[in-house]
């Protein structure tokens, strides 16, 4: 196989490795992970794929070295890289939520905004973004890199941290508070320009994103099947909240009173929306679950 035949993809290893690989199942690929080795096989000889920190995907692919992969929008923004972003992939390693980057102190403290960092101590993993924002403000801090257990730093070590969330439970188990947000991040799919400018790689970078988006599209929405006789139609309709107008069809067998209707809903709503059907006139409603959803 040529090297112009053959993606170069990174993904993310670490707290969303176990996430993306499912991702990527529901995706239909079918992915086999060595826990010893860093290049998982994606059941696509068209796909070389290697383990790598979201950290350090940025650059790989924006130096061409990988074609796409995915990383953080956070991770890019610290390395200041330019790269094509394909598409926004809404998931994080404790669910489908946004993970937030935050500026946060100790409880007791007096500081409540950017200015009162002036001359002040701030651990973060983002040191760069960090010092931007500070510059942007005109305020001189501080800034260094945390390893690791950046809130167990606040205040005994530094006077503030800037770090990542997606519930801010950890912050508060650690009695710090959030005086601000500096941006919402999320997993983005992203191409080194190189590649994207390829058509054969462009092809199969977008259609790979075409996959894992439709995967993500079914992640909290089920499929609902029900029979209504016509003159109960308008009412079983009017509780339908839909992608698009619910697929009414004649039975067989059925004459002209009795018709099937299917339809796309999100999941949370089912448990008072089936009720409501039933009351409506809907009969044989059967809920099923969706692997993608292609919008």
């Amino acid at each position: 196989m040529s090297e112009k035949q053959q993606l170069r993809i990174g993904l993310p290893k670490g707290s969303l490795q176990n996430s993306t690989v499912e991702l990527f199942r529901k995706a239909g690929f079918s992915v086999t992970v060595d826990d010893r080795a860093y290049s998982p096989d994606l059941g696509d000889d068209e796909l070389w794929c290697v383990l790598l920190r979201a950290q350090e995907l940025p650059e790989y692919i924006a130096h061409g070295v990988l074609d796409c992969g995915l990383t953080g929008y956070d991770w890019i923004l610290e390395r200041n890289v330019d790269v094509v972003e394909v598409c926004d992939l809404l998931y994080a390693k404790g669910g489908m939520r946004p993970y937030k980057w935050v500026l946060a102190v100790h409880e007791n403290s007096g500081i409540e905004d950017w200015q009162g960092l002036q001359g002040k101590r701030i651990a973060t993993e983002l040191v760069d973004v960090t010092q931007r924002f500070l510059a942007e403000r005109g305020v001189e801090a501080r800034v260094e890199f945390s390893w690791g257990a950046t809130e167990a730093k606040c205040p005994d070590l530094v006077d503030a941290v800037v770090e990542g969330t997606e519930t801010g439970s950890t912050l508060r188990a650690n009695n710090l508070r959030i005086i601000d947000t500096l941006f919402v991040s999320c997993t983005k799919f992203v191409a080194s320009k190189e590649a994207w400018a390829d058509p054969w790689k462009r092809q199969k970078i977008e259609s790979i994103a075409l996959m894992l988006n439709a995967a993500l599209e079914a992640e909290n929405k089920v499929g609902l099947k029900m029979n209504a006789r016509e003159e109960d139609l308008p009412a079983v309709i009017g509780c339908l909240p839909a992608l698009k107008n619910p697929t009414v069809a004649p039975l067989a067998n059925g004459g002209d009173k009795w018709v099937a209707v299917e339809t796309i809903v999100d999941a949370k709503i089912v448990k008072d929306l089936i009720p409501a059907l039933k009351a409506a006139g809907a009969q044989g409603i059967i809920e099923y679950p969706l692997s993608k959803v292609v919008i």
